[in-house]
């Protein structure tokens, strides 16, 4: 989201009693799909932006008819920051107007607003293949709230099975990975990630939060990524593929894949992570030739397996069924 765009769309949410997709792609010279992404960006953030479904729906921005951005609430300050923090992705000319807006606030807000910034992390990239719509836990606001302010929490979580124990919790950070909120926080048995899904209660203490010596949220959080990336995808592919077909394998492995340059037969060496060789082989067989798996022998064999298979199935055709209706 371009800086000028989210001043732009706020003070538009700000004029109007409720606006359409289409009339924010109209107001900002934007496209409908565009405009409806920056609204639920804004909503996800926890900005008061809800949408109202119906012949007359549309979107509102709760709490009336202000023009001033300076007039912020603190949880608003603080949202601001869950959509373009500088932990996150955006663009530095998002990160210039967020430093702006920031320096308007009083100090109150001013602190809890670069607190957010430094403690929240939104990870676009899910784990895998999984590309679900984004969802907003019931109990993230809190989570927020305590993370910005650093108090801790009497927190109350559901484990696998269902049951739920009661601890109390440092927040240190939270991230959204993909579409799923985690809460990094610190316990007695040491830092520990929750599932902000399934947070049951959360109760804010009056004590701070301790944060151990030099700890950087967005470096914390990298390291967690890649430690669960190597967890869930252990097995690793070695493919050389036709520079055609190195787009479709990004999407196809949606960021499992490294790539190196191009060898001396044009070809370029890739390295896809999966769960096992024999699935990552499968979703490579349907790109035939075009890539050659290379290691490891199980991929190679699970292939040689897959091709017998299919000239047993295919040795009788010949082109005069070409004709066929």
């Amino acid at each position: 989201m371009r800086a000028d765009r989210l001043v732009a769309l706020l003070l538009f949410l700000q004029q109007r009693q409720r606006v359409t997709a289409a009339e924010v792609a109209a107001e900002l010279e934007i496209s409908e799909r565009t405009a409806r992404r920056d609204l639920d960006a804004l909503c996800m953030a926890g900005l008061p932006v809800y949408s109202e479904r119906g012949r007359n729906g549309g979107w509102r921005l709760l709490g009336g008819g202000r023009t001033d951005l300076s007039g912020l609430t603190a949880p608003e300050a603080r949202a601001l920051f869950l959509v373009a923090g500088p932990a996150s992705e955006a663009t530095p000319e998002l990160k210039a107007a967020l430093r702006k807006l920031v320096r308007a606030l009083p100090e109150t807000l001013r602190t809890s607003a670069e607190t957010a910034a430094a403690t929240i992390v939104l990870d676009p990239q899910g784990w895998g293949d999984r590309r679900r719509a984004a969802s907003r836990p019931h109990h993230l606001g809190a989570l927020q709230e305590a993370t910005a302010e650093g108090r801790q929490v009497r927190l109350g979580y559901a484990d696998r099975t269902g049951k739920t124990t009661v601890r109390v919790v440092h927040p240190l950070g939270l991230a959204c990975k993909g579409a799923t909120w985690y809460l990094v926080g610190g316990t007695e048995d040491g830092s520990r990630t929750f599932r902000v899904s399934r947070v049951r209660s959360v109760e804010l203490l009056e004590a701070k939060v301790v944060r151990p010596e030099g700890f950087d949220f967005a470096e914390a959080w990298r390291e967690i990524a890649e430690r669960v990336d190597e967890m869930r995808m252990p097995a690793e592919v070695s493919v050389l593929a036709e520079p055609a077909l190195v787009r479709p394998l990004e999407w196809l492995f949606d960021g499992r894949i490294t790539t190196e340059a191009p060898g001396e037969d044009g070809r370029v060496p890739v390295t896809v992570r999966g769960a096992r060789p024999d699935l990552v082989a499968a979703q490579l067989a349907g790109l035939g030739r075009g890539v050659e798996v290379v290691a490891p022998a199980e991929a190679r064999l699970y292939l040689l397996g897959v091709g017998h298979a299919l000239v047993a199935t295919y040795a009788g055709t010949d082109d005069s069924e070409l004709a066929a209706p």
